[in-house]
């Protein structure tokens, strides 16, 4: 009778979002409509692009969203004490891969159900019973104009590693984690360690300032600024700067969009994810300098953005590698 008790308390548990596991699409929007609400929490903070998609969503099926937006850590640390307190009151988790992979793990989410768009996303990016990729962070890259000749310019990656670039390279920190620390480890990866100990070699200026760091680039302090984010390009239009992905490709993360455990409104939290999937809203994205996850949107997107995101995708972090990946480069870059 115990073991009886368990099992229906087991097969219980994920009844919350039965309709948005099981049956008809259809049934999904009408009980999403019903729900009429939705809480997300997002690590994105002050996006417009994100809101763009929200807005879009709420014209189209009348359901409200509210929008919690903090750093990565903070959400994580959020969602913890409500859950370990019992309270569960958000519906959808919106973070990148290695915060969403530590939270998958920790058991902070439900499986999503059925999201029909699914079907359309694009490799090396993938779905799975918990979270979909949401948009892709990309790297590359940025030289000013001014000071590098297009002779000069990194074809390679490891073509920063010339002598002639020596003191000559601003970079975000490798040693913490952001973009710095992707680089750190698609390098690790693709190169090994005599890369990294070739670059440290070069002495590199760090700063965690980045869009300052860009800045300092476009004035010419300095010729060569790196990993930079591709999102960051409209904002450095009529500057003498250009973004170059290297030919073995670019270093990247993912932000993932999984539904939290307990889900109040989970067939809601389930319409969005397929939403967000659809091609006009990952358009907003592309356009904005991120990845697109799903077929078909790049080949759409303006004109001077579109050869950046049609490169390959040459590596992003591993959540269970994080904390060794962050000692060895403390170690390299002393």
């Amino acid at each position: 009778m115990r073991r009886r008790k368990v099992l229906g308390l087991l097969a219980a548990a994920p009844a919350i979002a039965a309709s948005a596991q099981t049956g008809d699409w259809n049934k999904v929007v009408e009980a999403a409509k019903k729900e009429g609400k939705l809480l997300i929490y997002t690590a994105s903070i002050g996006s417009v692009f994100h809101k763009k998609v929200i807005n879009a969503f709420e014209a189209k099926y009348g359901i409200k969203v509210d929008l919690l937006e903090a750093r990565a850590s903070e959400v994580r640390e959020r969602v913890r004490v409500e859950q370990a307190a019992g309270r569960f009151l958000g519906d959808l988790h919106h973070n990148g891969s290695t915060t969403t992979g530590l939270m998958q793990r920790d058991g902070n989410f439900q499986p999503r159900g059925e999201v029909p768009n699914t079907r359309n996303i694009e490799a090396p990016y993938e779905a799975d019973a918990f979270k979909i990729p949401a948009e892709v962070i990309s790297y590359c890259l940025m030289v000013n104009k001014n000071l590098v000749k297009p002779a000069d310019e990194p074809k390679s990656w490891k073509d920063i590693l010339d002598p002639k670039w020596a003191g000559k390279i601003l970079s975000d920190d490798y040693r913490a984690l952001g973009g710095g620390a992707v680089f750190f480890v698609v390098m690790q990866n693709a190169f090994g360690r005599e890369f990294h100990e070739k670059l440290a070699a070069q002495k590199p200026s760090f700063s965690r300032d980045l869009q300052n760091s860009e800045r300092r680039t476009a004035r010419g302090e300095y010729p060569i600024y790196l990993p930079f984010n591709l999102q960051d390009l409209n904002n450095l239009k009529g500057l003498p700067i250009k973004a170059i992905v290297p030919a073995e490709g670019r270093p990247y993360v993912r932000f993932d969009i999984s539904m939290l455990k307990n889900a109040p409104h989970p067939n809601a939290a389930c319409l969005f994810m397929n939403h967000y999937l659809e091609p006009e809203q990952q358009l907003v994205f592309a356009n904005a300098g991120y990845n697109p996850v799903i077929k078909g949107v790049i080949e759409k997107t303006i004109d001077e953005i579109r050869p950046l995101l049609a490169t390959k995708a040459m590596g992003t972090t591993d959540p269970a590698r994080q904390d060794e990946m962050l000692a060895l480069a403390k170690e390299i870059y002393k």
